[in-house]
C-alpha cells in the first residue's frame, strides 16, 4: 500500500509526464519552425522541473530516516553499574569494599532501620545513586517493633513499587530476610535477638518469594544458606544472634556474586 508521500510523488510525476507527451504530440503536429522551438523549451523545462522535483522527494525521505534513526538511538537507555546495597545493620556491617574490590558498590545500610525509615527516604537511600542494581535487605527490625507479618510485608512491597517508578531501569534482587538463632548457646545474646522469631520471618520470606516470582523480581534465598539444621542462623555465621559473622557474610558474599556477574 502507497503512503500519502509515494501517492503524492505518483500524481504530480504522472501530470508533468502527460504535459511532455502533450508537447510531443503537439511537436509533431506543427511543421512551423518557430512552434516546434517553442515546444521543444517546454519539453526541456518540464523535464528539468521532473528531475528537480525527484531529487528533492529523494532528500526528503533520506532525512525523515536519519531522523527516525536519531529518534531511535535515543529510545536505548544504559545505565552506568552501580551496584547499591539497601537496608539496615545488616548491610551496613557489610564491608563491600572487601568483598567487592573494583566493582561499583554503594552500600546504603543504616543500623536500625526498618522498613518505614527507607520508604521516608527513598531519595537519600536509593534514587540520588541512579543504581543499575539493587540488592535489598530489610524488614528483621520491624519484628522488633511488633510489626505484623503483613505490616512489613506490604512494605517491602511499597519500596519495590517506588524504586520501579523512579528508576526503572534498575534491577531489583529481594533477598530473604536472614535467620536469628533462638537458643541457648552461650553466644547468643537473647536481649539483641528479643522479639523476632524465625517463625515470623519465614511468613515474611514465603510471601516475598511468591511476590517476586509474580512480578519477574529475582528472589533471593539466604535464609536456607545461612541456616542449621534446627533452622537457626548458623552459630559460625553470627556474632551474637542477630548480625552475621565473617564467615556468614563470605558465604553471603559467593551466593550475591553470581547475581552481581549477570546482565541486565
Amino acid at each position: 500500500m502507497l503512503n500519502k508521500g509515494n501517492k503524492k510523488y505518483n500524481n504530480k510525476s504522472r501530470l508533468v509526464r502527460n504535459r511532455i507527451v502533450y508537447a510531443k504530440t503537439t511537436l509533431n503536429n506543427k511543421s512551423d519552425s518557430f512552434n516546434k522551438k517553442i515546444y521543444i523549451v517546454l519539453f526541456i523545462s518540464l523535464a528539468f522541473n521532473l528531475l528537480l522535483f525527484n531529487d528533492s522527494f529523494m532528500t526528503s525521505n533520506v532525512a525523515s530516516a536519519k531522523e527516525k534513526e536519531v529518534v531511535k538511538e535515543k529510545e536505548v537507555i544504559k545505565v552506568p553499574d552501580n551496584y547499591l546495597f539497601l537496608g539496615d545493620s545488616i548491610t551496613e556491617y557489610y564491608d563491600l569494599d572487601k568483598y567487592y574490590p573494583d566493582l561499583p558498590v554503594v552500600n546504603s545500610g543504616i543500623a536500625g532501620d526498618t522498613t518505614e525509615d527507607i520508604l521516608n527516604d527513598m531519595e537519600g537511600r536509593v534514587y540520588q545513586y541512579n543504581p543499575s542494581k539493587i540488592f535489598l535487605l530489610i524488614g528483621t527490625n520491624d519484628l522488633q517493633e511488633d510489626k505484623s507479618v503483613d505490616e512489613v510485608f506490604n512494605n517491602i512491597k511499597k519500596i519495590i513499587e517506588l524504586i520501579e517508578e523512579n528508576r526503572p531501569d534498575a534491577t531489583i534482587y529481594l533477598e530473604s530476610i536472614y535467620p536469628v538463632n533462638e537458643s541457648d548457646n552461650k553466644k547468643i545474646k537473647g536481649d539483641v535477638v528479643d522479639k523476632r522469631n524465625n517463625k515470623d520471618i519465614k511468613e515474611i520470606n514465603k510471601k516475598l518469594k511468591k511476590y517476586a516470582a509474580k512480578n519477574n523480581i529475582t528472589y533471593i534465598d539466604l535464609y536456607d544458606t545461612l541456616k542449621d539444621s534446627s533452622d537457626n542462623l548458623a552459630l559460625d555465621y553470627t556474632t551474637e544472634g542477630l548480625h552475621v559473622s565473617q564467615e556468614g557474610y563470605e558465604e553471603v558474599t559467593k551466593v550475591l556474586k553470581k547475581y552481581i556477574k549477570q546482565s541486565g
